[in-house]
């Protein structure tokens, strides 16, 4: 489409991303900005201008043309920005502390993503080191504004995030970045070694800040009621959805998953008892592999294994971004995550791995399925594909949404097993603790938020006796349920308590692609599983809404794909 030719959505959408990139890295870079400073401006007039900017986007793409061939990209948009505006209005936003991907987590991943190969990627970096104290205080005054208007967290996120920075601090890691300089200009290095100092002392004074005065006005209750979970969890889902039976549903998963890895069991030790496999399969020397280079070895190879596998027969991946990076961090602690390409291509989509401090070495069948997850056919493939596609660039590199991104990676976990990714039964054991783990966090999530009771005869040992959810039983939970360690168990708790409802976005967004996978089947004689993936995934990231009704419109078109219907998981 020309520019004569812009339709009302698209214009309005142009518009739209030329006000946020001057308010948001990513925004321009998606304008194809090369000279981008990372660190975001995160004042209390940034803040507020975003959200202006928002509203005023959400009335003109409400005005516009509900028909068309942009009407998927103005649904997609309306949900999001409306979302945005929810999340803004019951203080969610501008209070965020939690133990990933805040604000002040961006500021310090930053650093993961710069160039580091020429004398002016290092000048770059010093750039960004600089930044940091500005960005640091900037997000200390939005918080202590949420605050004097009644927003702000509970005092166990507030306690989490400071404990980070002060980790942060204590292993180096801005000395570390400066100290990765080799070359020749000795100014260069003062000025690395000087900002890198600054950025630090700025971290530990923004940690005792939250404490001395963030904390005494947090509150105590981490949950946060039924109210406000109701705008955060249709946010993060792109849909709003009914909690009480998703509530049920979550525990009927954990019933049927946890009768499957008895069945697993029996393939690997004999027997169904879980807890024999279990030990077995950690003892075994074959499975385990050593912290450090070791394991980010064996993690890249098997990224490059899982592609290999499924470039071109299950999938079609653009050249350009095909190939995902391995990487060992510090930035959290016993997670893996995902960082996509930037909009240039000058940086790989990358997969993260840290693992709890102490550890020597990993039992790897435990992993393998988040491994998929992450990488490929998870958020690697997907962002892949998305950025090849021509798309309006709102939807191709800022649309966001957690019930699609994460709804996806772990409809892939299941979909790595079908197409014969999944080597033997203990991975495939490996992968139902994982889908454990996902309807775990539906019924931690919402039973701590809403305090809903603990249903009777759950079958979960830690639960017996029990009729109300703390942060302590859903630790427990995890643990015995899902096999997730202690530290990471505790982590993802203070994580759910952080992100109110984004917990929901893997196994809700799983189970609406496996609604309508099933839906096509039903309606053909033989589903050809490349071209329905890649034809879903070809509508763009979207709300779990939006999506639903695109995907209705596009597969129903088709001689061979149904039309929508809902139908139960």
């Amino acid at each position: 489409m020309s520019a004569a030719e812009t339709s009302p959505v698209r214009a309005v959408l142009d518009g739209y991303v030329a006000e946020l990139a001057t308010l948001d890295p990513d925004a321009a870079e998606a304008l194809g900005r090369t000279d981008v400073l990372r660190v975001a401006d995160l004042s209390p007039d940034a803040f507020a201008a975003r959200a202006d900017l928002d509203r005023r986007t959400l009335a003109a793409l409400t005005a516009a043309p509900a028909d068309g061939p942009d009407a998927t990209l103005r649904l997609a948009a309306l949900e999001r920005l409306g979302s945005d505006v929810a999340l803004d209005e019951v203080g969610f936003t501008r209070r965020l502390l939690a133990p990933l991907a805040t604000p002040v987590h961006l500021v310090r991943q930053v650093f993961d993503g710069l160039p580091r190969s020429s004398e002016d990627d290092w000048r770059r970096v010093a750039a960004h080191l600089a930044e940091v104290p500005r960005a640091l205080a900037q997000y200390r005054a939005t918080l202590e504004q949420a605050a004097d208007r009644g927003h702000v967290v509970a005092v166990r996120q507030v306690e989490v995030v400071a404990g980070q920075c002060d980790a942060w601090v204590a292993g180096g890691f801005y000395p570390g970045v400066a100290a990765g300089y080799g070359g020749a200009d000795a100014a260069l290095a003062r000025t690395l070694a000087a900002r890198a100092d600054d950025a630090a002392a700025a971290t530990a004074a923004f940690a005792a800040d939250l404490r001395t005065r963030l904390a005494p006005r947090a509150g105590r209750a981490d949950g946060v009621g039924r109210e406000t979970y109701s705008v955060t969890s249709a946010a993060f889902l792109g849909t709003s959805v009914d909690l009480d039976d998703l509530y049920a549903w979550g525990w009927a998963e954990i019933a049927r998953l946890q009768g499957r890895a008895r069945d697993l069991a029996r393939a690997v030790v004999g027997t169904p008892d879980v807890a024999a496999a279990v030990a077995a399969l950690d003892a075994d020397p074959a499975r385990r592999v050593d912290v450090g280079a070791p394991l980010e070895a064996w993690l890249q190879g098997r990224l490059d294994a899982v592609t290999d596998a499924v470039d071109g027969r299950w999938f079609d991946l653009p050249a350009r971004h095909r190939r995902v990076e391995a990487r060992l961090t510090t930035a959290a602690s016993g997670v893996m995550y995902y960082t996509p390409p930037d909009a240039g291509g000058t940086r790989p989509g990358r997969v993260w791995w840290t693992v709890p401090a102490g550890t020597q070495h990993v039992a790897t069948w435990r992993d393998v399925s988040t491994v998929h997850h992450e990488g490929v056919p998870g958020h690697h493939l997907q962002h892949a594909v998305t950025y090849g596609l021509d798309l309006h660039p709102w939807q191709r590199l800022l649309c966001h949404v957690h019930g699609y991104a994460e709804g996806w990676a772990h409809y892939a976990e299941h979909l790595a097993e079908e197409i014969g990714l999944l080597d033997d039964p203990g991975e495939r054991l490996g992968a139902v603790f994982a889908q454990l783990w996902r309807a775990c966090r539906i019924v931690v999530d919402i039973g701590l938020h809403l305090d809903l009771p603990v249903p009777a005869g759950t079958g979960v040992r830690c639960l017996d006796g029990r009729d109300r959810w703390t942060p302590e039983l859903g630790v427990q939970v995890l643990r015995e349920v899902a096999e997730v360690d202690a530290t990471t168990a505790a982590f993802e708790v203070d994580r759910y308590l952080g992100w109110p409802g984004q917990a929901l976005a893997f196994k809700v967004g799983a189970r609406l692609w496996q609604q309508v996978r099933a839906d096509a089947q039903a309606r053909t004689d033989r589903l050809d599983l490349r071209d329905f993936h890649m034809t879903a995934l070809g509508l763009g990231p979207m709300g779990l809404g939006p999506l639903r009704t695109a995907l209705a419109t596009t597969l129903g078109a088709r001689p061979d794909a149904p039309s929508r219907q809902d139908a139960p998981a």
